[in-house]
């Protein structure tokens, strides 16, 4: 399995679902904000291929109307999530 990208892919597909928008939908959303995505670009973030720039992360969470916060990891997840992302050395 390749390295996960980013942390927020899994929250973009849960609020988009929860909004009832497809791929194409909330990418044309994004793209009226001023990025160019594609729905390719979008599934990739959404399956954590891909990183999320921070300018990147203010325009999805515009375009979803929610806060940046909202796209993180709620903080009971992040210990995990760290241990995920950066595995101890051995």
């Amino acid at each position: 399995m390749k390295a996960r990208q980013n942390a927020v892919g899994p929250k973009i597909r849960h609020l988009r679902y929860q909004q009832g928008l497809t791929q194409n939908e909330l990418s044309a959303r994004i793209g009226l904000l001023g990025w160019d995505i594609s729905r390719g670009t979008l599934s990739q973030i959404e399956a954590q291929l891909r990183c999320v720039t921070d300018f990147e992360l203010v325009c999805v969470a515009r375009a979803l109307g929610v806060l940046t916060d909202q796209l993180l990891p709620s903080p009971p997840h992040v210990k995990k999530m760290l241990a995920e992302f950066f595995p101890a050395k051995p």
